[in-house]
């Protein structure tokens, strides 16, 4: 249960200030950055929380799933998992961000597979280190 817990809270999170970030870099935003412009960049971030929480849930808890299915494969090691959970995050999230808008290219490719990359790799160490019940001994 912490595992699912954890990906919920640190994945639209995190993903969501990606994806904000991805989108502002894509349209110019941070060509010419002052102080005020980043301001504005987390206040907009602040703003569009509750959305990333409200689309970014779902995806969150799916990963988590799958993250939790290769748990119990004995021969997968965590780091292992966690480039795999990684991966398919990767895929899906460019899949459903990477055709947004008439740019396209291996910057795009990058930016919006990272969104789903980024919160699903740390979810899943997260999750590696203080979710995951100790194997009980064997004699």
């Amino acid at each position: 249960m912490k595992r699912y817990l954890i990906f919920a809270a640190i994945g639209p999170l995190i993903g969501g200030f990606i994806l904000l970030f991805a989108t502002s870099y894509q349209s110019g935003y941070w060509n010419e950055t002052g102080a005020h412009e980043v301001g504005k960049f987390f206040l907009a971030f602040a703003k569009t929380l509750q959305y990333a929480y409200l689309f970014g849930i779902v995806p969150s808890l799916m990963l988590a799933a799958i993250d939790d299915i290769l748990m119990h494969v004995r021969k997968i090691n965590p780091f292992t998992r966690t480039l795999i959970i990684g991966v398919i995050a990767f895929i899906a999230s460019e899949l459903l961000y990477g055709s947004r808008g008439p740019d396209s290219g291996v910057v795009q490719f990058i930016l919006y597979g990272l969104v789903g990359f980024v919160p699903t790799t740390l979810s899943s160490w997260l999750a590696h280190k203080y979710a995951e019940e100790p194997e009980p001994a064997t004699t």
